[in-house]
């Protein structure tokens, strides 16, 4: 069971949204799928859930071409689109016994029900209209609907959008248990999430893949390494007072004393952060030089 995309290209009008882009996903991978707004995110799983067609390339889901075997795919495919359309005037069993009926798993349709409303904890609400549960439960009807007929793949973009830390949790927890068995493709903008879930991760920017690799290798596709100090001084200061740092690198405020300073170069920027402040009569109160995390990478290659 996975997914394969082959050179992939679409067109909306004279705009190209995506350009010849290819990649697979296997079973049991959790791949996290990246992009700025624009990138082209959307319209790839709109493409691979038979949604929208490709003006060239194929999509393969599970041995079946969605192009050709478009219903055959959906049976397959457990989609939370990022935004979740739901039925407001439908209560919650309600709802999900509609969406059961139009699968024919061969498992009783109560069962199916009372299984998926338990596994995405909305025991308390199933009772409730829609239209009336908070955004956080509403995003978990959406989740439900995706995984009530045990697709082999699992699709969800922006999937823990408007929850609580709480609910982040539970749902990361449930996306990981169903990742061992399933092809999952996850979008999101939370970089937190992928580290959190994802095995592998694909960047893409501008309808072009800029990243294919494995979570724990994603770093190397920066061509130099990431330096990143963290200053926190015991005085309040400006970024012109910073000015030194810019000219060969960012500066970034954090709070009103702390700053981070990335230089392009390599060498240890934090001898001459001392420097400034003993010119500038500060105190350093803490330094320390961060690791690299997905939110540079993805920035870097983003920009």
């Amino acid at each position: 069971m996975s997914v394969i995309v082959q050179g992939v290209t679409k067109l909306f009008g004279e705009q190209k949204a995506l350009n010849n882009v290819s990649f697979e996903i296997k079973t049991g991978e959790i791949v996290g799928f990246l992009g700025p707004n624009g990138a082209g995110k959307s319209t790839m799983m709109k493409i691979i859930t038979g949604f929208i067609p490709a003006s060239s390339g194929r999509a393969i889901v599970n041995g079946l071409e969605v192009g050709t075997d478009n219903i055959e795919v959906r049976k397959q495919i457990g989609y939370l689109p990022e935004n979740n359309p739901l039925y407001p005037e439908m209560y919650v069993r309600e709802y999900l016994g509609f969406v059961a009926s139009l699968y024919n798993t061969g498992i009783p349709k109560k069962k199916q029900i009372d299984n998926i409303i338990e596994l995405t904890g909305l025991t308390e609400e199933y009772k409730k209209k829609i239209g009336s549960l908070s955004k956080g439960y509403r995003q978990r009807v959406g989740l439900a609907q995706a995984l009530i007929h045990n697709p082999a793949v699992l699709i969800l973009d922006e999937a823990t959008t408007g929850l609580d830390p709480n609910q982040i949790v539970e749902i990361r927890n449930l996306i990981k248990e169903a990742g061992k068995k399933k092809t999952v493709m996850l979008s999101t903008h939370i970089m937190q999430e992928v580290e959190a879930i994802c095995d592998r991760v694909i960047i893409i920017d501008k309808g072009v893949i800029v990243a294919d690799e494995e979570k724990s290798r994603i770093y190397s596709v920066i061509k130099k390494p990431i330096q990143i100090v963290r200053v926190e001084f015991d005085k309040e200061i400006s970024q012109q007072d910073l000015s030194e740092f810019e000219k060969t690198g960012t500066v970034k405020k954090i709070t009103m004393n702390t700053w981070n300073i990335e230089p392009d170069g390599e060498e240890d920027i934090r001898p001459a952060i001392f420097n400034f402040a003993v010119r500038n009569n500060l105190t350093v109160l803490s330094l320390q030089k961060l690791e690299s995390n997905l939110e540079e990478v993805f920035r870097h290659l983003t920009n």
